[in-house]
């Protein structure tokens, strides 16, 4: 039972159900719908798909999530930037709103589940890090501002298309002339509403004497407050007759069953589009879950993460839906309100589908300014741009990587940039790789320590030069200690005997073991014996099935300070 609950977390978390669960639950179920219901529609909208598609998927991925997640509060469903992405990948091989687009849509999701199902069962989840922190954060706050820029159009009421900001900016400057002004007075408004609501509103109604928790649940349901007032002011006015851009009839009922067309053409030409969205999408997921996870102490088991969100992308596929990942203001919500399970997920997604059922036709007249509002205010709460100051003082080299990948996303798009980003944290790991910090070492006066002799008063002697390696040895780096070490033997004519302080040193592959070899013949010619200190037992035992220990000019010290008192001129 313990091994299936592994796979099946709802065992373990199910077996502790009770009632008080059970109203956190759906206290926060509710509050979550209400807030999801118009996300859901906008960022289909953002998608480039119809607004159903936007409910659908944030029905069966929730139920998915709910069984095979293991985070208690991570809200599932559609998101801004795999929205972006889904957009760009799909309107690469369709047309925008015909059948071949929402087909590309389901294989997307279809093929980002299997690989997320795939890389959770055989324990893959560490390739997340293939992407560094800094570089995620530059390439979202990049995706954010190609969004904001992107729904401008519609608070405009213009025509603009383009997926890079070049592209972006001049087709909006171009439509200016052109700018609705009902749409304009409707979008631009909702928008300044929204802003105000995620701090001001709830602050005005405590004021106004509306206890805390009332408040709070007011402040998150503006969203959908601004969804019924247009609602009302459109249909009321007629002003979807005077121009102003409404979603129009959305089809009512439950998800349909779908099945993803199987064409390897058009899945080849996606597959790499959907190996970039789950890898951004499990990124951003298992943030948001560990970080809500340390609030409370729990844990998230990564592996585990990949194979929830692999099964909600394979629900949503299914289900006429797109590709879904954990979003974080949906998840902060989630938690904020008091979920207990991921039943509330469940239960939200139960409230979906009555809103899909029941609702639909209440949103004839919402106006597309204001989902593309409400896209706006959420996604530039992503912006991130006071990292790029703290990178700069922290590390150029990430410094260089944020600012690539956000030029890079700005400039040439969506895929590109995450490519680039790929590649940039690929390169910066192997540079530092390749130069593993290494110091040379003296003894504390009066202490059996040793230290960097550039941050401490040490001393140090003539004949003896201990050089403390800070990194395990690889292939990567073996050639750099080579050169560092003969170049050091090479500027000190008196030296007799070079210490090489193993104390850092986790691993030693084969070719550091035969670069470690080259070392101690080299200086074996040049008079120089070669010592090891403070090996690790696991690297003494690869050593020692090695001819190095056989051949090694010098000796194999416990410790440093012994081998310091060992050396000590005849």
């Amino acid at each position: 039972m313990n091994k299936l609950a592994n796979y099946l977390p709802i065992l373990a978390w199910g077996k502790s159900y009770n009632r008080d669960a059970l109203t956190s639950d759906l206290l926060a179920a509710v509050i979550v719908s209400i807030m999801l219901i118009p996300q859901s529609l906008a960022y289909a909208l953002l998608a480039g798909l119809p607004a159903e598609v936007g409910l659908y998927a944030s029905i069966a991925p929730l139920l998915m999530y709910a069984v095979f997640g293991t985070s208690r509060t991570l809200s599932v469903g559609p998101v801004a930037v795999v929205s972006l992405m889904t957009a760009t990948a799909a309107g690469g091989v369709a047309i925008q709103g015909s059948p071949e687009y929402i087909a590309a849509a389901l294989i997307l999701a279809l093929i980002s589940g299997l690989i997320l199902t795939a890389m959770g069962l055989l324990r893959l989840g560490f390739l997340a890090n293939l992407l560094s922190h800094p570089v995620i954060s530059g390439f979202i706050t990049a995706s954010a501002i190609l969004i904001a820029v992107s729904q401008a159009k519609h608070i405009l009421g213009i025509s603009a298309s383009g997926e890079t900001l070049p592209e972006l900016l001049p087709a909006l400057a171009r439509n200016l002339e052109q700018v609705h002004l009902a749409t304009l007075l409707i979008g631009l408004p909702t928008m300044l509403f929204l802003f105000w609501a995620r701090k001001g509103l709830g602050r005005a109604l405590l004021t106004a004497g509306i206890p805390q928790r009332s408040s709070d649940l007011i402040a998150k349901a503006a969203p959908a407050i601004s969804v019924l007032a247009t609602v009302l002011a459109v249909g009321a006015f007629g002003l979807n007759r005077e121009g102003v851009a409404v979603v129009g009839a959305i089809p009512q009922g439950l998800p349909p069953l779908t099945v993803p067309l199987f064409d390897p053409a058009l899945w080849s030409a996606l597959l790499v589009p959907a190996l970039l969205i789950s890898i951004i999408g499990f990124v951003e997921s298992i943030s948001v879950a560990q970080t809500l996870a340390a609030k409370r102490r729990q844990r998230i088991e990564p592996d585990q993460e990949l194979i929830g969100l692999g099964t909600a992308n394979l629900g949503a596929a299914f289900t006429g839906g797109y590709p879904v990942t954990g979003g974080f203001s949906r998840s902060v919500v989630n938690f904020d309100a008091g979920a207990e399970t991921p039943a509330a997920g469940a239960y939200t997604a139960l409230a979906i589908a009555l809103a899909a059922l029941f609702l639909t036709p209440l949103l004839f007249f919402l106006p597309l300014a204001v989902l593309a509002a409400t896209i706006i205010v959420a996604v530039l709460g992503l912006v991130n741009l006071r990292i790029i100051n703290e990178v700069w003082h922290h590390s150029k080299s990430d410094f260089a990587a944020i600012t690539g990948t956000i030029g890079l996303t700005l400039l040439f798009g969506v895929e590109p940039g995450v490519i680039a980003g790929v590649l940039i944290s690929l390169a910066l790991y192997l540079w530092r790789a390749s130069r593993p910090h290494a110091a040379i070492v003296g003894l504390v006066p009066g202490t059996q320590h040793f230290r960097n002799i550039l941050r401490h008063d040490v001393e140090t002697r003539p004949d003896l030069l201990t050089l403390r390696i800070d990194e395990s040895l690889t292939f990567i780096n073996t050639r750099w200690l080579e050169e560092y070490v003969l170049k050091l033997v090479a500027d000190r004519p008196e030296l007799k005997h070079l210490v090489l302080m193993f104390s850092a040193v986790n691993a030693v592959d084969a070719s550091a073991l035969e670069s470690l070899e080259v070392i101690n013949s080299r200086l074996k010619d040049a008079g120089v014996r070669l010592h090891l200190s403070e090996v690790k037992g696991p690297v003494l035992d690869r050593l020692k099935r090695s001819h190095l220990l056989e051949e090694l000019s010098g000796r194999v010290y416990l410790s440093q300070f012994e081998a310091f008192a060992s050396l000590r001129p005849e």
